[in-house]
C-alpha cells in the first residue's frame, strides 16, 4: 500500500476505536469489539500473505499470531463475562502474556536483520535504558505486588504483566537506536509499540486517580497499536526493517541524554526505596553496559582512524603505497637509495580495447608481479594512472639493473582477461645515489623513463649514462 491508503486505513481503525471506547462494556459494544478485532487480525494475516516466504515473512507472522492471541485471551474474557464473572486471573492472562515475548522476538529479528553486524552499539544502549525502566518497575509495579497478601496467581501473574513490558522495551529500542532507515513504516512500528506500553502502564498508574471503569475504556487502544503494525507490513517500503539499512548511526544529543537520565535511574530511586540488592544489582548492570559501549566506541574510533590512516598512504585499487608515503620516504631517507620508474607500455590500447575492468585488472597484475619481485625492505608506489615507482634503498646499481631487467620480464607476461590475452609492456628509467645525493632522485628516474620511451620502449635506461 502507498502511504494515502495507509493513512485512510488507519484513519478508519481509529474511528472504530473511537467507537468502542463510547460503548465500552455494553453487549452493543462487546459485539461490536469482537468483529473489529476479529477482522484486524484478518487483516494482519493478509499482510502477512503479502509477504513472499521467507526470512523476511517470519516477523510479520509472529506479530499476527501475537495479534490474535490477544484477541483469544478477550474472546475468554468475554465468555466468563457472560456465563459467570471475570476471574481476576484466568486462562485470558496466559493469551495476553504469551504474545509479549513472541513481539519481542519479532522486533529482534528486524533489528537484526536491518543492521547485521552493527548492532551492539544499540543492543547496549538499549539494555542500558531497559535497567533504568526495570528498577522503577520493580518498586512501583511488582513489589506492591509481592507483598499483598492476595493468592499465589494473584501475587505472581500481575507482575508479569511490567516484565514482558520491559522485555518489549528492550526489542523496540534495538530497533529504535540501531542504524537504518527512518522511514513511515519504522515510525509506525515504534508508535505501535509505544502505544502498547503507554497502555500497560496507564492501566497501572491511572486507577490511583480514576474509577477503573473509566480507566477500562482505554482497552480498546490495543487494537489501534494492531492496525498500525498491520499498516507497517502493508507498507510499499516495509521492506527498510528487514533489509539492511543504508543510513549510517549517529549518536544523536537525545540519546546521550537518555543514557545519562538512565544511570541517574539508580541512585535516584536508593533516595525512594529499602531494596539495596536491586539497586545495586542495577548499578552493576547499567555500569557494565556504559563501560562496555565506551570499550566498543574507543575501538571503532580507533579502527576508523587507522583505517583513514592506510587509505591517506594506499593507492584504493593495488594496495600499493601511494605519492604521499613515497614522499615521506624520499625525506626521510638516510642512506644510497635506487629509485626505478615504471610506466606501462600499451596500457592505452588495453583500455580503449576492452574497457576499464581490464584496465583494472592489469594495473592490479603488475602490482602483484612487482611486489614479488623487490625485497621486502623496499616499497612499490603506484603514483596514478599507470605509472610505479620503486624505492629500494641500499640497493647498488648494479643491482638496481638486475631488478629491472626481471621487471620488465615478469610485467612482459600476458594478463588472461575473459578468454583473452592481454599484452602489455614497461619501460624503466633508473636513478641510483649515495647519500650524499640531492632531492632530485624521483625526477631524474621519471626523465630516465621518458628517455627508454623514445629508444623503442620495452627497456631501461640509467639517468646519466
Amino acid at each position: 500500500m502507498t502511504t494515502s491508503r495507509i493513512r485512510i486505513f488507519l484513519c478508519g481503525a481509529t474511528a472504530a476505536v473511537a467507537g468502542l471506547m463510547l460503548t465500552w462494556n455494553t453487549t452493543v459494544g462487546n459485539i461490536m469489539y469482537l468483529i473489529v478485532y476479529a477482522t484486524l487480525c484478518a487483516f494482519a494475516w493478509l499482510a502477512v500473505r503479502s509477504v513472499p516466504p521467507g526470512p523476511d515473512r517470519r516477523p510479520w507472522l509472529l506479530a499476527a499470531v501475537t495479534q490474535t492471541l490477544w484477541l483469544t485471551g478477550d474472546v475468554i474474557e468475554l465468555v466468563y463475562f457472560y456465563l459467570s464473572s471475570v476471574p481476576p486471573v484466568g486462562l485470558a492472562d496466559a493469551f495476553w502474556l504469551a504474545g509479549y515475548p513472541l513481539l519481542a522476538v519479532a522486533l529482534t529479528m528486524m533489528a537484526r536483520r536491518r543492521a547485521p553486524g552493527r548492532l551492539r552499539g544499540a543492543v547496549l544502549d538499549g539494555l542500558t535504558l531497559t535497567v533504568a525502566a526495570a528498577l522503577a518497575s520493580w518498586q512501583y509495579l511488582i513489589m506492591p505486588y509481592l507483598g499483598s497478601g492476595l493468592s499465589l496467581a494473584e501475587t505472581i501473574v500481575p507482575p508479569l504483566y511490567p516484565v514482558a513490558d520491559v522485555v518489549l522495551l528492550a526489542a523496540i529500542l534495538f530497533i529504535a537506536l540501531s542504524p537504518g532507515d527512518r522511514g513511515v513504516p519504522t515510525r509506525l512500528l515504534l508508535g505501535a509499540v509505544v502505544l502498547y506500553l503507554t497502555i500497560d502502564i496507564a492501566y497501572n498508574v491511572l486507577p490511583l486517580f480514576l474509577d477503573y471503569a473509566v480507566v477500562a475504556r482505554i482497552g480498546p487502544l490495543i487494537m489501534l497499536g494492531n492496525a498500525m503494525i498491520t499498516a507497517t507490513c502493508l507498507h510499499e517500503r516495509r521492506a527498510e526493517l528487514t533489509s539492511p539499512g543504508q543510513r549510517v548511526g549517529m549518536l544523536h544529543p537525545a540519546r546521550v541524554l537518555f543514557l545519562g537520565l538512565a544511570l541517574l535511574t539508580t541512585p535516584a530511586l536508593s533516595l525512594f526505596q529499602d531494596h539495596a540488592v536491586a539497586g545495586m544489582v542495577a548499578t552493576v548492570l547499567s555500569t557494565a553496559f556504559v563501560l562496555t559501549r565506551f570499550s566498543l566506541a574507543v575501538r571503532e574510533q580507533e579502527r576508523t582512524q587507522a583505517q583513514l590512516a592506510y587509505q591517506a598512504r594506499h593507492d584504493p585499487l593495488t594496495g600499493l603505497a601511494n605519492r604521499a608515503a613515497l614522499t615521506d620516504e624520499l625525506e626521510r631517507r638516510d642512506g644510497p637509495v635506487a629509485v626505478l620508474y615504471l610506466d606501462l607500455d600499451g596500457f592505452k590500447e588495453v583500455n580503449d580495447t576492452y574497457g576499464h575492468d581490464a584496465g583494472d585488472l592489469v594495473l592490479a597484475t603488475v602490482a602483484e608481479r612487482l611486489s614479488s619481485a623487490v625485497r621486502a625492505t623496499d616499497l612499490v608506489v603506484r603514483l596514478g594512472g599507470d605509472e610505479f615507482v620503486l624505492f629500494c634503498p641500499n640497493l647498488p646499481e648494479a643491482e638496481a639493473i638486475r631488478l629491472a631487467e626481471r621487471v620488465l620480464g615478469d610485467v612482459a607476461r600476458p594478463v588472461p582477461f575473459h578468454g583473452e590475452t592481454l599484452d602489455i609492456g614497461v619501460s624503466v628509467g633508473i636513478a641510483a645515489y649515495g647519500p650524499d645525493a640531492g632531492h632530485d632522485v624521483l625526477r631524474n628516474a621519471d626523465m630516465a623513463m621518458y628517455e627508454a620511451k623514445k629508444q623503442g620502449r620495452g627497456r631501461w635506461v640509467m639517468a646519466g649514462s
